[in-house]
């Protein structure tokens, strides 16, 4: 039997067995049911036995599986201590702190007091920040790009975050200046329920459901006009009316730049904007960025 197996089989042998469905699976390591079932079946290949038993209805473990299992996880374990680690002792050598977003913070100078308490409290520390795309809803925190980011909620897999909301805003519609609703001085929820939305990427999971409103559509599916990854792609594909979107008061000058006006919308919840990071991790300059964040919006909204 060849040792040569990689941490990613692992993690996806863990996830199936996890599960027993290939289909639920699949959506919480965000890659497609048909290339989960490729990479199980090469890594038995690559071990020579049958780790899973699947038919039509159901997935079992073999008793290889069984077996493997626990190591397979303690593996795991030790790899994300050893990753957390040494992300640890980077950035410690380093002294910088990784602030991911994808929409910038603007907000009344939110980013500059933040700022401006932190390197009070931290005057060794630089801040460098990270725009990333709306392909990735963590803005670089799942995957330790950033150390801490500005997100919005709700955050896949939020039980490995905390978090602090720092606005709370209702949720506009923005549509093309020339679109019939735009007459309106405010627009119901029902009104859109049937016109075409921009669409976050479908990696950006539970956040681009909630941008489609479906918590309001009673099951009755959304017409998807277009998908964005940024305010520059909302914009341009808004213009030429290939569909409306929801977006965030707060954020409603990105969009509103000619061609393009926004209304406020009832019958949808308001929208949550927080500072997110890691809860394991515990390194003080994260630590310092989320208590002057905590310091500047006066403990409201933390979690």
């Amino acid at each position: 039997m060849t040792t040569d197996v990689h941490v990613r089989d692992l993690r996806y042998f863990v996830t199936v067995a996890e599960e027993l469905h290939f289909t639920r699976a699949a959506e919480r390591l965000y890659v497609s049911q048909p290339a989960l079932s490729k990479q199980i079946r090469a890594l038995e290949r690559q071990l020579g036995v049958e780790l899973l038993r699947r038919d039509r209805h159901s997935v079992a473990l073999t008793a290889a599986g069984t077996a493997l299992l626990p190591h397979a996880r303690q593996v795991l374990e030790a790899w994300a201590r050893g990753a957390a680690a040494m992300e640890q002792a980077r950035a410690a050598q380093r002294s910088t702190l990784v602030v991911g977003m994808s929409t910038s913070p603007g907000r009344g100078g939110l980013l500059p007091a933040i700022r401006s308490r932190f390197t009070s409290a931290h005057p060794e520390a630089a801040v460098r920040l990270r725009q990333v795309s709306w392909e990735d809803p963590s803005a670089g925190l799942a995957d330790g790009d950033a150390d801490v980011a500005y997100v919005w909620l709700p955050l896949p897999d939020q039980e490995r975050y905390a978090w602090i909301v720092v606005a709370e805003e209702p949720r506009h519609v923005a549509l093309p200046e020339s679109h019939p609703l735009a007459a309106r001085s405010e627009v119901d929820f029902t009104d859109l329920a049937d016109e075409p939305f921009l669409a976050l990427p479908e990696s950006a999971g539970p956040l681009r459901d909630y941008w489609l409103a479906l918590d309001e559509r009673a099951g009755r599916p959304p017409r998807i006009g277009a998908e964005i990854a940024s305010t520059e792609e909302t914009y341009e594909a808004l213009v030429p009316g290939l569909g409306v979107c929801l977006v965030a008061a707060g954020n409603v000058p990105l969009l509103t730049l000619g061609g393009v006006v926004t209304r406020p919308v009832h019958g949808v919840d308001p929208s949550r904007y927080a500072l997110a990071w890691r809860k394991e991790d515990r390194r003080p300059l994260v630590r310092g960025y989320a208590r002057a964040c905590r310091q500047v919006t006066d403990g409201e909204g933390g979690r």
